[in-house]
């Protein structure tokens, strides 16, 4: 029903290359970038006391086309699913239906990496197995994107590439540390999955429901992305308590970027005020995409994750803090994620 290699190649053309660099500039961010991942490690458990092992996953400069490509093998994974839902309910379509069908699904999912990809500074995928391998997830580092930004920024090169490694590494060693948290957010999408509605009545209803919003949502009258505008009630559940992950997760790591401390990264405060900016966005269709493709819901996570993970430590300190870590019960809720007191309250019982 997808043609993913059209959406690969409509996804890099719509994307571009990024900034114009030399052959040893590009040789240096990359040798940078790896060098930064790989010291980050012992930064990172110093400061968050969470061990994990170093090179448990592979470490991977890509370009916008290769992040692309990255993301289009996970996500076909994971609607796999729901492709098989649909085939078999309405059977799988052949000829030429299939041929432009998977073409247009192609260039809409194209459309949407391709917006993506130049935004993209890092990412840790912690559902990828390398064939032949026992370890389980890989750190991209997209240095096109973080060669840009660090000039637009007008910051420090080695101080910014520094401090998006220790925000990417963070996430491996949550991972790495926390065995169980891949097999809990693997369950949750397979919740969300699971309740994709394919009765042709039932999902009819669930869009015009959603085309009905989307206008307020446009006018700025409602404050919503595109999944949660088209999501049934259940499945909307299940995104308030990823969004509860995700915003510890994220903020977490944000608390570790600038935590490190200025003896590492000098000019790490203002890197930290010059990006805040940079991610309000920037035009106003800029700021509408975002809204609607939820990348307005991700900021969230960030600013309110770390107001969590610092409210939480500043009642019981960081080992206080890391029964977070323990078991998915300990798990803020997305309602705790603004009430750290709230969740100090239920985990340690005062």
């Amino acid at each position: 029903m997808i043609d993913w290699d059209f959406a690969v190649a409509t996804g890099s053309r719509l994307a571009g290359q990024g900034p114009v660099v030399s052959r040893a500039e590009a040789d240096e961010a990359v040798a940078e970038l790896r060098a930064g991942a790989h010291s980050s490690t012992p930064l990172v458990r110093e400061f968050t006391g969470l061990a994990a092992g170093a090179g448990t996953a592979d470490i991977v400069v890509v370009d916008r086309p290769g992040w692309i490509r990255a993301n289009a093998d996970g996500f076909a994974q994971i609607i796999a699913p729901v492709l098989a839902k649909l085939e078999q309910r309405k059977g799988a379509p052949s000829g030429v239906s299939k041929i432009v069908g998977s073409k247009v699904t192609g260039a809409e999912v194209g459309a949407l990496f391709g917006f993506l990809a130049g935004k993209v500074l890092g990412q840790f995928d912690p559902f990828y197995a390398p064939p032949g391998s026992t370890e389980v997830g890989r750190l991209l580092l997209v240095a096109p994107n973080i060669v840009h930004t660090e000039r637009e920024l007008g910051v420090d090169p080695r101080d910014f590439r520094l401090w998006v490694c220790l925000h990417e590494e963070t996430h491996r060693v949550q991972f790495t540390a926390v065995p169980w948290m891949r097999d809990h957010i693997h369950s949750e999408i397979t919740n969300i999955v699971d309740t994709v509605e394919t009765d042709p009545a039932r999902l009819a209803a669930l869009l015009g429901e959603g085309v009905k919003k989307l206008g307020d949502v446009m006018r700025g009258k409602e404050d919503a992305s595109l999944v949660e505008l088209f999501s049934s009630p259940a499945q909307r559940e299940v995104i308030d308590r990823i969004t509860g992950v995700m915003s510890l997760l994220e903020g977490h790591a944000d608390v570790v970027m600038d935590g490190v401390g200025p003896e590492v990264i000098p000019t790490v405060d203002l890197i930290r005020a010059k990006f805040n900016a940079r991610r309000k966005g920037t035009g106003s269709f800029d700021r509408l995409l975002r809204k609607l493709l939820g990348l307005d819901a991700k900021m969230a996570q960030y600013r309110d994750g770390a107001a969590f993970v610092r409210g939480v430590i500043d009642e019981v300190g960081m080992d206080g803090f890391n029964k977070v870590w323990v078991e998915p019960a300990n798990l803020p809720s997305r309602a705790e994620i603004g009430d750290p007191k709230a969740w100090v309250a239920r985990v340690h019982g005062s």
